[in-house]
């Protein structure tokens, strides 16, 4: 089941280079019920995600920060989506072996 969300992309601080996007929090929330006992180390989640034509397998990190689960965005999919910090995209995200 895709869950599909819009979020900012945003960069850590100097001299971060960086960039991530937050899951909404009643999503990060369903989906930390869903894998509670099958996280990855530091409590990641692997998934498969698309932003625009650009699919990529990456983790979701759960940030106490954000309050929330965090999903890098590497910087191969920035320039084919010609995405930066304070960019609003259109995330579809699986999880990976939990369907």
């Amino acid at each position: 089941m895709p869950y599909e969300f819009t979020a900012q992309v945003w960069k850590t601080p100097p001299p971060g280079v960086w960039h991530f996007l937050t899951v909404p929090q009643d999503l990060a929330d369903e989906i930390d019920e869903r894998t509670t006992g099958l996280q990855g180390g530091f409590g990641s989640v692997k998934v498969e995600v698309t932003i625009g034509s650009t699919t990529w397998l990456t983790s979701i990190f759960p940030s106490k920060e954000a309050e929330s689960f965090i999903l890098p965005v590497k910087q191969l999919v920035r320039r084919a989506e010609s995405c930066e910090a304070g960019t609003d995209v259109v995330v579809s995200l699986v999880l990976v072996g939990f369907e």
